[in-house]
């Protein structure tokens, strides 16, 4: 069974409290948490003040994907604000290794985020030292865009290559995930569905969630 995790980017900020608060009832298992710093992507949006108040309001795991350069300056910033993972960009990070590291000393799991033009083989020498990829199937720094249909093969590239390494590194999807496309995304081989604007907008939330679940 996939796991869900709704992106908070999406919710109504004038209504948090509420948006954690039908979260925390529903089928999620994960609070999606999208870090932006208008320079490795083309918009801002929350740092660790946010999340911290997000780990106050539920007991899911606070995934955070750091869409800034230079996450390593910033990593124990987001451990103490409450993040469970952790993912930075690979074309953030020319010490990709490093970071890795960095991150799992500090005691939280560790993700590596790849944009839509880097192709999954980059991976290849660190899928041993991660818990998680984030495949962006959109490009990173907007909800609400279409799901990039090639995704579905790198996908399943990805997970042959996990599964020829015997690893248990998971698959996360997250960008443009529909009720209509996450049959597919999860055929390919995704263990991680993110849902931004597919949850927050939709009339029923908890339904929509309950309905990506059950896929």
């Amino acid at each position: 069974m996939s796991i869900i995790a709704p992106s908070l980017l999406a919710a109504n900020f004038l209504k948090l409290e509420d948006e954690c608060k039908m979260l925390n009832e529903s089928e999620a298992d994960w609070f999606h948490l999208d870090v932006m710093d208008g320079r490795f992507v083309p918009n801002i949006s929350f740092g660790p003040m946010l999340v911290e108040f997000f780990r106050k309001a539920t007991t899911k795991v606070c995934d955070v994907h750091l869409m800034i350069e230079e996450p390593g300056n910033f990593a124990e910033q987001f451990k103490n604000a409450g993040a469970d993972i952790l993912s930075v960009h690979i074309e953030a990070c020319p010490h990709l290794h490093r970071n890795i590291q960095q991150i799992k000393s500090l005691g939280m799991k560790a993700g590596v985020a790849v944009n839509p033009h880097t192709p999954v083989s980059a991976l290849s020498d660190i899928l041993h030292d991660i818990n998680l990829v984030c495949l962006m199937s959109v490009n990173p720094g907007f909800g609400g865009q279409k799901f990039i249909p090639y995704t579905l093969d790198k996908i399943k590239q990805l997970r042959k290559m996990i599964d020829e390494k015997g690893l248990k590194v998971q698959i996360e999807i997250d960008g443009g995930v529909t009720v209509e496309n996450a049959a597919s995304i999860i055929a390919a081989g995704a263990d991680v569905l993110v849902a931004g604007n597919t949850v927050f907008k939709s009339a029923d939330p908890k339904a929509t969630i309950a309905e990506l679940k059950s896929l």
